[in-house]
């Protein structure tokens, strides 16, 4: 086995070649790029430096990692008879996919890599934006790069946008996070001769005429928490603030006791925003859920009891234990055989807890004894005990209902029976897949805004309530019906 040994050319044009770097590749017999579009190359070939490129490889493949596949297959290739020289851009350990392959390769054992070096393009990207890396800067690919793991705070630098079609990809992506009008720097060549930086609103990134394969955008941080509503720090921070030192007094005050009750009233806004299928309603509702869910960590880190990291890392942990088909080698065929998989796993979770847990412990819900029913009637049909047809849940409810009728004749027993009926028509609504409490919220917020109707039909006549007979109610109220 021989020995491939990769060079770095550097980010810029020959004058900032090191001299070591120059004198090996001078003294070479022949040498392979990964592609002849760099400007140390122009001048090697001029000194008659001989060198193959692999760009014709770019040409069979939509797609790169093919095509750095391909490279690093040839190489080896190559390396089976004999030494190789293998030149890449800028640093080879610095953003160059085909050498973190050849690394791959050689922990399998199957390539003897050296790796030499070369000025990488941070280095002149550094000094042409005047930034200090220790502030904190990311260097992400620009064909791969995800928005979410963008830190709007830091230094970000994009490599990879060599042409308007990435540049359009990266600023499509950007703009998940950041305005239409945030500054961006295209820096092409930096340190070079050539080099060139312009400065454009971020949707116009695409629109720069001069951007090559030598080219790196970059993103300065944010300056003003304003800039950065999108990022989770900052949602982090504002409730850190609101319940800091110089905060809000309420927000202060508040446990989580206190805040059980606009828990409630969030949830049942969120319902109604998800019934009503408003796009904006619900993004509104589920941001004030995701604002109660922050506030109560940072209550909890307050304390001293717990923070938002551990609330993260109890959620994710259990999706990926619960989830073995999705983050481990578990094969299911059903959605039948998902739900049997979670219950089986929720089952070992607690086989060694000091005594039995009751089967309907922890389906109990303080805010809704419509949820309470829904949960436990639930839980028990997964065991078994269920109507195994359907005539059969009707005929319960009318039992009950039956029941009902003969206490409210006898005056005995009437709340008792009532919950009854209440409880079947519960399991009614479970057996057509309904949850009885969305049903309740809906039709809750049905009867308020056809009484509001009702109401300003009334005040449109002059009329006051008791003006108003139980026949005129009625027919209004059929008129609303038909509007609303």
């Amino acid at each position: 086995m021989h020995q491939i040994t990769v060079i770095g050319l550097g980010a810029g044009d020959f004058e900032q070649l090191p001299m070591g770097v120059y004198k090996t590749l001078k003294n070479a017999e022949k040498i392979y790029v990964r592609t002849k579009e760099h400007p140390v190359l122009d001048e090697l070939a001029k000194e008659g430096v001989a060198f193959e490129s692999f760009d014709l490889i770019y040409e069979k493949h939509d797609e790169f990692l093919p095509v750095y596949k391909e490279i690093v297959d040839t190489l080896k290739g190559y390396a089976a008879h004999d030494d190789v020289i293998y030149a890449v851009p800028g640093h080879p350990l610095v953003a160059e996919m085909t050498v973190e392959l050849l690394i791959e390769e050689e922990k399998q054992g199957n390539v003897q890599l050296k790796i030499e070096g070369g000025q990488s393009f941070l280095d002149a990207v550094f000094a042409t934006l005047k930034i200090d890396p220790i502030d904190g800067f990311q260097l992400v690919d620009g064909a791969t790069f995800s928005i979410h793991h963008v830190n709007m705070y830091n230094h970000l630098l994009i490599a990879q946008v060599y042409d308007q079609f990435s540049a359009s990809e990266v600023k499509l992506t950007l703009m998940e996070k950041y305005a239409p009008e945030y500054p961006v720097t295209i820096v092409t060549a930096a340190g070079s001769s050539a080099e060139e930086v312009i400065t454009v609103p971020l949707h116009e990134l695409d629109h720069v005429a001069s951007i090559s394969n030598l080219t790196t955008v970059y993103v300065p941080p944010v300056k003003e928490r304003k800039e950065a509503l999108r990022e989770w720090s900052t949602f982090r921070d504002i409730m850190s603030t609101m319940r800091g030192e110089n905060g809000c007094d309420w927000d202060k005050a508040q446990t989580h006791e206190s805040m059980k009750r606009y828990l409630l009233e969030e949830m049942h806004e969120a319902i109604e925003a998800i019934n009503e299928q408003d796009d904006e309603h619900m993004i509104e509702e589920f941001g004030d859920l995701l604002m109660l869910v922050f506030m109560l960590a940072q209550i909890g880190e307050d304390d001293g009891y717990f923070n938002l990291e551990d609330l993260l890392e109890g959620a994710a942990s259990k999706m990926m234990r619960r989830h073995p088909h999705v983050f481990g080698d578990v094969v299911v065929n059903s959605v039948e055989e998902i739900n049997a998989n979670w219950e089986k796993i929720k089952k070992e979770e607690h086989a060694n807890d000091d005594t039995a847990t009751p089967i309907l412990d922890g389906e109990y819900r303080e805010a809704s004894s419509l949820q309470t029913s829904y949960n436990y009637q639930r839980r028990a049909a997964k065991l078994g005990f269920e109507w195994p047809e359907e005539n059969q849940f009707w005929w319960k409810f009318e039992e009950e209902l039956s029941e009902f009728k003969e206490a409210v004749k006898n005056d005995t027993n009437k709340v008792e029976e009532f919950g009854d009926v209440l409880m079947t028509l519960v399991n009614v609504a479970r057996l057509y897949k309904i949850s009885a409490e969305d049903a309740m919220l809906f039709a809750n917020a049905k009867f308020a805004k056809r009484f509001g109707a009702l109401e300003k039909k009334i005040q449109a006549e002059q009329k006051q309530w008791e003006d108003v007979s139980i026949d005129e109610m009625l027919e209004l109220w059929a008129i609303v019906k038909e509007e609303k």
